[in-house]
């Protein structure tokens, strides 16, 4: 009837009006983020960004699942993320090492090594490591935040900041050589040898680093050496997870050599 039909138009005439307004209301409350947001703390318009637009803000890393940024995250939480990152790696450098250089099978995987490099890994290379790299490193270096942050161009022709680079260069070689291979052996003591006794992991320890110190720092130095002139060169939240990446094949090395009891 003509009734119905007055009824039907109306009705659609309201509901297109509503949701003209909800669409303009939306668009007003997004248009309007973007200067209110200019003022927030950089790290708050990075997550705002990230997770209600669904990209990486001004971060430039990549976007996951639900609008997740690992590389916002990461540099939000660089600790975490150093910690995260250590353990895994360690234990699955060795992993591989067992599994594809040395061909085991899954049961005879030597599982106290693998609890050597996993252990390790978390405490000197999550913790130790991040502390002297990045908050030693920076009250020793006071200008390397600025050196890492500039273009390459811009790096290169800083003078102050490359003699900063060749000295922590030089300085992580002999921490390398003299407090990460003798903790590493300590740990690996620790778990072989059998006994409780702290004292004996230590001078278990010390003696496999004395016997073997020649030919580790000559590798520490040829592997570590040119390693390092990049890690001290990317931003300081960039600093460990890169170097994790060479410590990887380093790790997997290290316990093809001197992982096993």
């Amino acid at each position: 009837s003509a009734q119905s039909r007055f009824e039907v138009a109306m009705m659609s005439s309201m509901l297109r009006t509503s949701l003209r307004q909800r669409a303009a209301a939306f668009a007003g409350t997004v248009s309007g983020a973007a200067p209110r947001a200019a003022a927030w703390p950089g790290a708050l318009r990075k997550r705002f960004f990230s997770a209600n637009t669904g990209t990486a803000g001004t971060v430039g890393g990549t976007v996951g699942v639900g609008g997740f940024s690992y590389m916002a995250w990461a540099q939000a939480n660089p600790i975490t993320n150093n910690f995260l990152i250590a353990t895994v790696k360690t234990s699955a450098a060795d992993l591989v090492t067992q599994k594809v250089i040395e061909k085991k099978a899954w049961k005879d995987i030597d599982w106290k090594r693998n609890a050597v490099f996993c252990i390790f890994g978390f405490a000197y290379l999550g913790g130790f490591q991040y502390w002297y790299q990045v908050n030693v490193f920076k009250r020793l270096f006071p200008g390397i935040e600025k050196f890492t942050s500039q273009p390459w161009a811009a790096k290169l022709t800083d003078v102050q900041g490359l003699l900063a680079l060749g000295a922590q260069t030089v300085l992580d070689v002999g921490v390398l050589s003299m407090v990460y291979l003798p903790t590493f052996y300590v740990f690996k003591a620790g778990v072989f040898s059998g006994t409780m006794d702290p004292m004996q992991w230590v001078a278990s320890g010390l003696s496999s680093w004395k016997t073997n110190i020649a030919s580790d720092a000559y590798d520490v130095v040829r592997v570590w050496g040119p390693a390092d002139l990049v890690c001290f060169s990317v931003p300081l939240w960039l600093r460990l997870p890169v170097r994790h990446i060479v410590s990887f094949v380093w790790t997997s090395y290290l316990s093809f050599i001197r992982g096993s009891k």
